[in-house]
């Protein structure tokens, strides 16, 4: 049976791994196929292609688009993209953009609480193209501020705690766009992690829907059997395609592992069905 696993990230955003050893690691835990989808960013792509050259991995181009949606801050896969496409580079690079301006705004509000030099240590462990919250956590781990990356979060990266600052992203209407534009599939990542009411998913899943959107990750790393069961049937009672994908970012993280994934419930229909 071929396994696929169509959510990770290498160090071009978040992960820990370079796109070359990510590709290897998923070689080496039996991946098939692989999406790399990194957070707002394909400069990773080049790389993972190449990897995958010769190999029996098939790397799927990829990308995972911040959104705002409401109050809520929510990701949007893109699968089979065009990564050379005009439009979506530039829809990237915005979000580039305003991370890099988020960036200097946490690092304002941790030198308020008594912690200087975060940017600079942040961007220590980050890539060129792309400096996050986990990069923060990282460098204040390093320096003693917390037990680790979970603790970092409870304590200073969330709503009202010193280096919160809140998401401005695109829009879901955007990251659509960009996505179909590039002749990729759009999907709905992690779904039960955003702990919405059901109404308010509902309501989400009928605004992507009719934005173009064509998937929902019905099954995602660290997920419960019953909210798979749940997403399987959302899935199907909106007509969506249904995806699966680990969100791997780093060996680290054991519970989170590249291919490790249940399977998807035999009454979905799978997003790969037609590739």
């Amino acid at each position: 049976m071929t396994c696929y696993d169509l959510h990770s990230h290498s160090t071009v955003s978040d992960g820990s791994l370079s796109p070359e050893h990510l590709v290897a690691r998923a070689i080496d835990q039996g991946v098939d196929v692989l999406a790399l989808t990194d957070h707002d960013g394909t400069e990773g792509i080049i790389a993972a292609q190449a990897a995958a050259q010769g190999t029996k991995l098939s790397l799927v181009t990829g990308v995972e688009i911040s959104v705002t949606w409401g109050s809520s801050t929510i990701h949007i896969l893109g699968l089979k993209v065009d990564h050379k496409n005009a439009s979506l580079q530039k829809g990237l690079e915005k979000i580039r953009d305003y991370r890099k301006e988020r960036a200097v705004k946490i690092a304002e509000r941790l030198e308020k609480s008594g912690i200087s030099g975060a940017y600079e240590g942040a961007s220590q462990y980050a890539s060129p193209v792309m400096l996050g919250r986990v990069h923060f956590a990282k460098f204040l781990v390093d320096k003693g501020h917390a037990k680790n990356i979970n603790d970092v979060f409870k304590r200073y990266l969330v709503r009202n705690k010193p280096g919160y600052v809140s998401g401005e992203w695109a829009t879901l209407a955007q990251a659509v766009n960009w996505i179909n534009g590039a002749g990729g599939q759009a999907v709905i990542a992690h779904p039960a992690r955003y702990k919405m009411t059901a109404t308010k998913l509902r309501r989400l899943i009928t605004e992507f829907k009719e934005l173009g959107g064509v998937g929902l990750e019905v099954v995602s790393g660290r997920q419960h059997p019953e909210e798979i069961k749940t997403l399987a049937k959302l899935a199907n009672d909106f007509n969506l395609l249904a995806s699966c994908g680990s969100d791997f970012h780093s060996p680290d993280n054991t519970w989170v592992e590249l291919g490790r994934l249940p399977e998807l419930p035999s009454s979905v229909n799978p997003i790969w069905k037609k590739w």
